[in-house]
């Protein structure tokens, strides 16, 4: 009988496994349900595990360290499951793999759930393996026994408690199809203590050889929807593309790209989508929403549709859900038939893969004939660029502190082409507003919008790209959620930068104490306790700096891409900033605050109307006929 040490394992995760029908048949081989999970995990091109070990998983971590000295997998053992579930979500954002985490039962799992429901909102491929009590204690209420399988139903994509070691691989294989298929999202396998333990005749289960029959998420849109679309797209003369994580998660950067240019459509993301469209491109209208840019909102409030491309009309870009693009016409493209109608009922729904149906939408419009007239948008777009012109983001300069914003734009133009990974808060809507980023090289919180989120994101991005620059931009307060993971970037010298706005604040809490509660700031203000950041830093054996003045910003920010390790630097920025624009609850998208005063027009020319064609005077903002912002 051959020991579990001694089965031959892929030694990479390129390797391909052939299907099912022409796989060779395997052997029965006696091994443990520990070792089952562990091969399983390589067969599906596994290369890293975030975890931390406990007594109910134990078992499988025992395999581990056996099937770790072949080298053909890795583990990166983190201070607090938190961080191992964010570690794998991060990992997943920037390969489009499926990222990996363990954590043992009771208290082990249930540190799980917080990163689990930010794999969750997001719809990031994650598998969560959790040990649990032996079979006969469950529902004993016995040592660190939780139901975890109850806890998350309602934030996993699926969920398994493997009864039977030899269900191992076929559980495995199964969480794998339905965690990267369909609209991806974590699935969770827990595995009693006993199950991990026990031999068996182990057969594998090869990737893509499972069947689902109850599990087919459809991928092709209707060809009649499409053609409806279509026609929609040549008909408008204000149209918008509204694109979301979606377009992110099906790799259709080219596609969204082709669709814009052909029928010169601006383009505006979600949170999400950051990403999926070049943000350099004069198409882009950056981020909407809630601090979206001001021509976003203008342009989804005054247009004539919507393309919505794989978002789900999320209330922080809708704001006002009835007033939201509400002279438009709605194409909604999702993977998901639940998404598609949910908040907003489309004139054309069409559900499939994003990439998909912009591939054979695309393809129907070079196939057909009465193509669009270049210039059909035209007036559109010159309205656009008016806004753009007149309501730009804009960079403080105080006399006597660094604004956040100039903080971002300085690492933004020395790191261009870096990962990035954010927190939540006022820095997370800066960085969003400021960066611009590539396709997977924007990681952030979005949903949930989890705290403590960007330290360990960023851990799993640069274990997935070691030669890549990955840079957290963080703040005080969310910094302070998951700095125990100092130790895990020291430990394995992941070379993780990280750049923490500290103004000594929860940001937006204040802001919105500042805005809608009459400046009573309860519980917001975080000097005192805060920890010298720069002596922090050094306790765990990495490099710490702080930047105090405007002077030194551009030095130091260049030091710390050049120090070859990890670094934190503590930039003191201004107390008070705040971040603009910004869309009240319950109002419109039309109508945000902190907006720069346009700049005086130097002509006596009426301003036509893009809604009714009514002649405005130039001193006018809005359409005196029917409202629509000028």
């Amino acid at each position: 009988m051959r020991s579990p040490s001694q089965i031959s394992l892929p030694q990479s995760s390129n390797h391909k496994q052939s299907p099912i029908s022409n796989s060779p048949i395997v052997a029965p081989t006696r091994a443990s349900g520990g070792f089952a999970l562990l091969d399983s995990l390589l067969r599906h091109g596994v290369e890293y595990i975030f975890g931390y070990p406990g007594g109910a998983i134990l078992p499988i971590y025992d395999d581990l360290y056996k099937v770790e000295a072949t080298g053909t997998i890795k583990h990166i053992l983190v201070r607090h499951e938190q961080g191992a579930s964010h570690a794998a979500d991060g990992y997943a954002r920037a390969t489009g793999k499926v990222g990996v985490c363990f954590g043992t039962s009771g208290p082990g799992a249930t540190n799980l759930v917080t990163g689990i429901a930010t794999a969750y909102m997001d719809s990031i491929p994650m598998i969560v393996v959790t040990g649990q009590v032996p079979r006969a204690a469950i529902g004993t209420d016995a040592f660190q026994e939780t139901d975890i399988y109850g806890i998350t139903l309602p934030i996993v994509k699926h969920s398994y408690v493997v009864r039977d070691p030899k269900d191992m691989a076929r559980i495995v294989a199964e969480a794998f199809h339905i965690a990267s298929t369909g609209r991806p999202g974590p699935v969770l396998i827990d595995v009693p203590k006993d199950v991990a333990l026990e031999e068996f005749d182990y057969v594998p289960v090869e990737p893509g050889s499972v069947k689902l029959p109850g599990y087919r998420p459809t991928v092709k849109g209707n060809p009649r929807q499409i053609n409806a679309a279509i026609q929609l797209i040549r008909e408008s003369r204000r149209p918008l593309l509204y694109v979301g994580g979606g377009a992110i998660a099906a790799n259709a950067h080219a596609e969204v790209k082709r669709l814009a240019e052909l029928f010169n459509i601006p383009v505006t993301t979600t949170l999400m989508g950051i990403g999926a469209f070049d943000e350099h491109h004069p198409l882009s209208l950056g981020m909407l929403g809630m601090h979206g840019t001001a021509y976003a909102n203008f342009a989804v409030t005054d247009c004539d549709l919507l393309l919505c491309v794989g978002a789900r009309f999320d209330d922080r870009v809708t704001g006002k859900l009835d007033e939201f693009a509400s002279r438009a016409k709605v194409i909604h493209i999702d993977i998901d038939p639940a998404e598609v109608g949910k908040n907003r009922v489309p004139e054309v729904p069409i559900v499939g893969d994003v990439k998909s149906v912009l591939t054979d939408l695309l393809r129907r419009c070079q196939d057909a004939t009465g193509k669009t007239k270049p210039d059909q948008n035209q007036e559109w777009l010159n309205l656009i660029n008016r806004w753009k012109q007149d309501y730009p983001l804009v960079v403080p300069h105080h006399a006597d502190s660094i604004s956040p914003q100039e903080v971002i734009v300085e690492v933004g133009s020395q790191a261009p082409n870096a990962f990035y990974t954010t927190d939540v808060g006022q820095h997370q809507m800066w960085a969003a507003q400021f960066l611009k980023n590539g396709p997977r090289r924007w990681i952030s919180s979005a949903g949930l919008g989890t705290m403590g989120f960007g330290v360990p994101a960023a851990m799993g991005a640069k274990v997935a790209f070691p030669d890549e620059e990955v840079i957290c931009i963080s703040g005080d307060a969310s910094f302070q959620m998951c700095l125990q993971e100092l130790g895990t970037l020291s430990q394995y010298g992941i070379n993780v930068k990280t750049v923490i706005l500290n103004n000594g604040w929860q940001g937006m809490v204040r802001q919105w104490q500042e805005a809608f509660y009459g400046e009573r700031y309860s519980c917001s203000n975080m000097e005192v306790g805060m920890p010298d950041i720069e002596l922090l830093a050094q306790a765990y054996g990495i490099k710490g700096m702080v930047i105090s003045s405007r002077e030194e910003l551009a030095d130091k920010i260049a030091e710390m891409l050049a120090h070859n390790g990890p670094v934190i630097v503590n930039v003191h920025v201004t107390r008070d900033e705040n971040c603009y624009p910004m869309v009240a609850p319950g109002k419109s998208n039309a109508q945000m605050f902190g907006l720069p005063k346009p700049a005086p027009t130097n002509t006596d020319q009426p301003v036509s109307c893009s809604h009714c064609g009514t002649k405005n005077s130039p001193n006018h903002n809005f359409c005196s006929e029917c409202g629509t912002k000028l």
